[in-house]
Order: structure tokens, then C-alpha cells, then sequence
């Protein structure tokens, strides 16, 4: 289906006989009757005959004209198109072409010196969901040593959402803390950290990461010796591959001789009850894990 633009429109809305008049004819609906004219509700406003979103509600301000008015548009949302007699600009919607009204400048009603004067019959309201936006939780696995200071530490850190420290990187299903220690089970000790991506990010706690155990520790962390108290990282996908490699550049970079592996996720197996949050519970602090500024 092409529009009157030229475009194709994938979508369009059936519409009533008053709608079309407007929206397809080009007419005018009467002033101060739209829906929309005092709307004030928070939301995007979006063309009536094919959906494509048109106006913000924060572009939306009051004119007295009668019809809804918007000092701009969403980028590319709005096409502009003469009138034949050169008087005024109509606008359509730049998917379908859709009759919206004109526009006018320099009446001074905000800073931006424009008027979309658009008819409420041409649009829909597609109110703010506070929730559509939100980006989901991420995780990230890392290996620093005794999980209980590591935990300790990342649990203070903004946009943290949630830890727990468990076993992963080895062969044995459902290990035990006394089989991880044993060195047959190729476990070593890690935390899996939930995260809020609006609040932090991988970045940021990947460099806290390296800033709260000592990364060119090839044989444990401080009086943790063997082969479950090694330095990880473990990836989940290629971003995080990518921003791990990077920080690890910046501080051979800055002369430390960094012994960390980057391996990519595999299972992670929780630690029995008694080792998550140990600190809080014990109201002990750790003793093999201190900040130390690196980046």
C-alpha cells in the first residue's frame, strides 16, 4: 500500500467517515471539541490512521487555539508539505501521510518559536508506562579469592541488586564446599552478581572487580593458596568478553603483571546457606580483600 507521500505504510487503521474527512481529505475538526485539546497526561501521542508515534507530551503546551498544540515533533515523524495557495504548511504524518493540521512559527509561545496546531481527531494516546523502558537485570561471575569478602564488597556497591557466592568453572555437579577443597572438582570459589544496568554497569564492576583483590596473584588471594581461590572472570556474552579484555589492557598498560582468566560462563552452582552473606551474618570484615584504586 503506498501512501500519499510515496511511502509504503504497512499498517493502517480502519476509520470512521468523520476521521476520514479529516485525516484523508485534509478537513479541519471544530476548535476546543478534541479529546486532547487540555490534555495534560503524560504519554506519546501517536498518529490515528497507522500508529507510528508523532509527539511527545512534553512538547505538548497550552495555546488557546482549540486544537492540541506541540512545539516539535519526534525526529521524522512529521512531514511538512505547503498548502497549494503558499499561506500555510500542513503537516502529515511522514509513515502514512495522514492529514495532522499546520504548523506556524515565530508566535513566540515557547522558546522554540513552533506550533504543531493539530487536530485531536488524528491522533491517539498511547499513555507513559513507567515500566516499558526499564532494561532487565544482568548478571556477572567473578572469582577473587574467599567469595566471602568478595561478596562482602560487592554487595556495598551502587546498582547492585543481589550476590550470592557459589562454585563454578569445573566438572562436578552440585559441589560441596569440602569437594571444591579437595581440588578434584576444578570449582573455584565465585559470586554472581545481579545488577541493575540503569544504575551500573558491567564496566563499573568489572573495575571494582580488579580494584578489590589483586589480580597478578597467580596462586590465590593473600593467605589463600590453590586452585579455587584463582582470579576469573567469567563471560557471559562477547560485551563483556570485550570490556574484561579492555581493563586487563589498561593495567598490564600501567605495569601489573595481571594473571586473571577470562573464560566464558558455565554453571553456577550456589554455595551451601551458611557461606552467603557470611560476614553480615558474622559481623566480621575481610581480611584478605582491600580496595585499591587501580584505573
Amino acid at each position: 500500500m503506498t501512501n500519499t507521500n510515496g511511502q509504503t505504510a504497512s499498517h493502517r487503521n480502519e476509520l470512521t467517515s468523520e476521521e476520514k474527512r479529516v485525516i484523508i481529505n485534509k478537513g479541519t475538526e471544530r476548535p476546543f471539541i478534541g479529546k486532547y485539546t487540555d490534555s495534560k497526561a503524560k504519554g506519546t501521542y501517536t498518529c490515528k490512521w497507522c500508529d507510528a508515534p508523532l509527539y511527545q507530551s512534553g512538547s505538548k503546551f497550552d495555546s488557546h487555539c482549540g486544537w492540541p498544540s506541540f512545539d516539535d515533533e519526534i525526529p521524522g515523524a512529521v512531514k511538512r508539505n505547503p498548502d497549494p495557495d503558499g499561506s500555510r504548511t500542513e503537516i502529515v504524518c511522514a509513515n502514512c501521510g495522514g492529514h495532522l493540521g499546520h504548523v506556524f512559527t515565530g508566535e513566540g509561545f515557547t522558546s522554540k518559536n513552533t506550533r504543531h496546531c493539530v487536530n485531536s481527531i488524528s491522533l491517539n494516546f498511547k499513555p507513559y508506562d513507567p515500566t516499558e523502558n526499564q532494561q532487565k537485570p544482568e548478571t556477572a561471575i567473578f572469582a577473587g579469592g574467599c567469595f566471602w569478602g568478595v561478596q562482602y564488597l560487592f554487595e556495598k556497591a551502587p546498582g547492585v541488586l543481589k550476590s550470592e557466592v557459589g562454585y563454578t568453572g569445573g566438572t562436578k555437579s552440585n559441589p560441596t564446599y569440602k569437594e571444591v577443597c579437595s581440588h578434584t572438582t576444578g570449582h573455584v570459589e565465585a559470586i554472581k552478581v545481579t545488577f541493575d544496568p540503569q544504575k551500573t554497569s558491567y564496566e563499573a564492576l568489572a573495575r571494582l572487580f580488579f580494584e578489590i583483590h589483586d589480580p597478578t596473584q597467580a596462586n590465590g588471594q593473600g593467605p589463600d593458596i590453590g586452585p579455587q581461590y584463582l582470579s576469573v572472570v567469567f563471560y557471559a556474552d562477547d560485551n563483556q568478553k570485550a570490556v574484561t579484555e579492555k581493563l586487563i589492557g589498561i593495567l598490564k598498560q600501567k605495569g601489573y603483571k595481571v594473571v586473571t582468566k577470562v573464560l566464558p560462563a558455565t554453571t553456577f552452582w550456589p554455595a551451601e546457606t551458611y557461606h552467603q552473606d557470611y560476614y553480615e551474618k558474622t559481623g566480621g570484615a575481610p581480611y584478605c580483600h582491600v580496595y585499591a584504586k587501580r584505573f
